[in-house]
């Protein structure tokens, strides 16, 4: 068995966003690729035909791509990106007026107005490439914030784009802040947000852009306007509906910073009033119009009710009379918002977006720790579709045609990798429990094989499903093992890898992170605990509130389980996990400081008083704990340094020295409180890492000091090894 070098992170590609084109024939999609001597994430687009004909076209190598979309003609593509513009360049003679200085030798046309200025990085812009007379894409934006989302029109003439319109002001005080370090000068409550930094006072608007004249300025709707606690992370989302109105959301309550609710509006593209069109109570996002019709659906969750699934509503969009009121709470003339995804106690996954066909909604929802399709109905029936998808693999992305044909999902397979499938819409219909071997249609056909080398030279892990009894609960998981590697041989070492959240759940899939741990004798058992979501609201709602508590259970109950199968050495258990998984392994090591030999909680919480106010997340934990001052109690049964004196676990203490979701300080107050403990603990900080993983180099030395702390605190090497 030889142990996949972490190196080869370099090598990795990993499939992104997806959109097929209107007749069903193409799909374009993202991949995320490494540079490893620019030390930098490379996000290209690429095309690719949805029978299978030919492998993937790429048609963008640099600079990131993001947001493809396809015009309604399926000749055009646009995407968003922060590139160079090309300096203005034609072939002949350029001094028919006698300009000297046009003869220069090598004159590059620096100084033209279409050249970048100094030396500042370009703004995430929308660029579009024309696939039937080829070349390379032309920029079709040039907004001095950037632009943060578009959407097509139904002719194709115009695009709507969402985009910062500071004022004079504000421009001065960005100017001050990012050119000359000036001081931050804040009154949002929203102070700060993971990825973004400090907020500010400028207001997203939503402008039309005529393609047919590039000259044109683009128009700003002057009531389309954005806020809300996390503008700056989820925008505006705007959607141009094919009976002419643009949807979108935003938070226009009285205190939009202390509130995760977002309501939908809809404004002409001509300009005027936009009209609220939801209640003012739930937080709703991605609004999808109905093909030719006045309503839309949107996922929406209740922040009041934190353990609540995310649901698909029908809105209705209509006549003025049909609209909510801003100044009112829906009252006689409220519309109808009403949920077609209620009975089934599933919430639609993170990220996920529902596609009409048909008069019916496809969306994502999670289902026993799975992915899975659901088909809901205007009447608000829905039912479990794509059992093709089979019960070993997750489903990671999901788009259908225009034209309602074609439909193509990005599948997560432990073994084969992640990659781009086709599938005949009228082959989705197939519901049922997921198999296992799934039953493929016949018009199933993989698109794709971006990790095919990859794999073919380091054999990636097997997974297999496991359950196991906690506190009258059937808890599951997945353990994760080299193909050449037997669980049942027994005394295996175990890394039990948490999931983040808490509300998320783990499935199959492929995972590079999970093959450099099994190439190395390393089980990997990454357990379903009670407060993540796929099993309904009751499930979740165990850990709200309450963090600490059941999920130590769970997981303390999984790794005994595994031991009583003789799978695993239980003095050979290690912790791994990021964000929730490392504020569980805080709560692991001081309530259960027997469980693991030694342990690597990244970028969590340890303290929630002191993250109050220091994280981006103070409507969230209101929400589920109340305020600090009035709740002091509840915070301190949740705060994991609390119960420091009973660290007995080796920490290798991670954290990013940018990220606002889980502060560096918290990490910081865990490792000293092992310190004080005499623990032997050491603390890594990223410095400018936002929540999350960070640039290539960085998530490979993230893997190899993980590595290396298990081995330094592992029972069975011999001191000296």
């Amino acid at each position: 068995m030889s142990a996949l070098p972490l190196d080869a992170y370099y090598d990795l590609t990993e499939v992104g966003e997806v959109a097929v084109s209107p007749a069903g024939d193409r799909v374009a999609f993202t991949a995320t690729e490494y540079d490893q001597r620019a030390d930098e994430a490379v996000t290209s687009l690429f095309v690719v035909p949805t029978d299978g004909s030919r492998d993937p076209h790429r048609l963008t190598s640099a600079s990131g791509a993001s947001a493809p979309a396809w015009g309604p003609d399926g000749d055009r593509l646009a995407f968003v990106a922060a590139r160079d513009r090309d300096v203005e360049r034609r072939v002949g003679r350029r001094d028919r007026d006698g300009d000297e200085d046009a003869e220069t030798d090598g004159d590059t046309g620096e100084g033209d107005g279409d050249a970048p200025a100094g030396d500042d990085e370009p703004e995430p812009q929308v660029w579009l490439f024309d696939l039937a007379l080829g070349g390379d894409a032309r920029q079709v934006t040039e907004r001095d914030e950037g632009v943060a989302d578009f959407d097509w029109s139904p002719e194709g003439d115009r695009l709507v784009i969402e985009s910062r319109d500071p004022t004079d002001g504000e421009a001065d005080y960005l100017d001050r802040v990012r050119e000359e370090g000036g001081p931050i000068e804040m009154t949002r409550l929203q102070h700060k947000l993971n990825g973004v930094g400090w907020t500010d006072e400028v207001t997203p608007y939503l402008f039309v852009v005529d393609l047919d004249d590039p000259e044109r300025d683009p128009r700003r709707l002057d009531d389309a306007y954005g806020g809300g606690a996390f503008q700056d992370v989820v925008g505006m989302e705007p959607h141009w509906g094919e009976t002419g109105r643009i949807a979108f959301t935003a938070c226009r309550l009285d205190r939009p910073d202390d509130t995760t609710v977002r309501d939908v509006y809809a404004v002409s593209p001509g300009g005027g009033d936009a009209e609220r069109l939801t209640g003012g109570d739930l937080a709703h996002g991605v609004p999808t119009w109905r093909p030719g019709a006045d309503e839309l659906v949107t996922v929406a969750d209740d922040p009041d009710d934190p353990p609540a699934p995310a649901e698909v509503y029908l809105v209705d969009g209509g006549d003025e009379g049909s609209a909510y009121r801003d100044e009112g709470d829906g009252g006689d003339d409220a519309g109808t918002v009403a949920s077609l995804t209620a009975d089934l106690d599933r919430t639609v996954t993170r990220g996920g977006e529902p596609v009409w066909v048909d008069g019916a909604v496809y969306v994502p929802i999670g289902d026993e720790s799975h992915t899975r399709l659901v088909r809901a109905e205007a009447d608000g029936t829905a039912e479990r579709v794509f059992a093709a998808q089979g019960r070993d693999r997750a489903l990671a992305g999901f788009d259908v045609s225009a034209d309602g044909s074609t439909a193509v999902a990005v599948l997560s397979d432990p073994t084969e990798g992640t990659d781009l499938y086709a599938v005949d819409v009228a082959a989705l219909d197939d519901g049922g429990d997921l198999g296992d071997p799934p039953a493929e249609p016949d018009s199933l056909r993989r698109l794709t094989a971006v990790n095919e080398l990859l794999i073919d030279e380091f054999a990636a892990p097997e997974a297999t499903r496991v359950e196991w009894e906690s506190d009258g609960w059937t808890i599951d998981g997945i353990v994760y093992h080299d193909p050449a590697v037997d669980p049942a041989d027994g005394d295996h070492p175990l890394v039990v890898g948490i999931h983040g959240g808490p509300t998320s759940y783990d499935e199959p899939e492929f995972a590079f992170a999970n093959a450099a741990l099994t190439s190395r004798g390393y089980l990997v058992l990454r357990p379903n605990y009670r407060g993540g979501t796929s099993r309904g609201r009751e499930f979740t709602a165990e850990l709200t509130g309450a963090w600490g508590t059941v999920e130590v259970d769970d997981v303390a109950a999984g790794v005994a389980s595994l031991a009583d199968r003789g799978w695993v050495d239980p003095d050979r258990v290690f912790g791994h996990g990021f964000s929730y998984g490392g504020i569980a392994q805080g709560f692991l090591v001081t309530r259960r400081p027997d469980l693991f030999a030694a342990a690597a909680p990244e970028h969590g919480i340890y303290d929630l008083r002191s993250a109050f106010g220091t994280d981006d997340t103070h409507t969230w934990f209101e929400a589920e704990y109340g305020l600090p001052w009035e709740e002091p109690e509840a915070y301190d049964a949740a705060t994991a340094v609390l119960d420091a004196g009973e660290i007995e676990t080796p920490l290798l203490v991670m954290a990013g020295g940018e990220d606002w979701r889980c502060p560096p300080s918290q990490s910081e107050q865990l490792y000293v409180a092992a310190r004080k403990r005499g623990v032997d603990a050491e603390l890594v900080v990223y410095p400018d890492e936002h929540h999350d993983v960070g640039a290539p180099d960085r998530a490979i030395h993230r893997l190899e000091k993980i590595l290396g702390w298990y081995e330094a605190h592992d029972p069975a090497v011999e001191e000296g090894d």
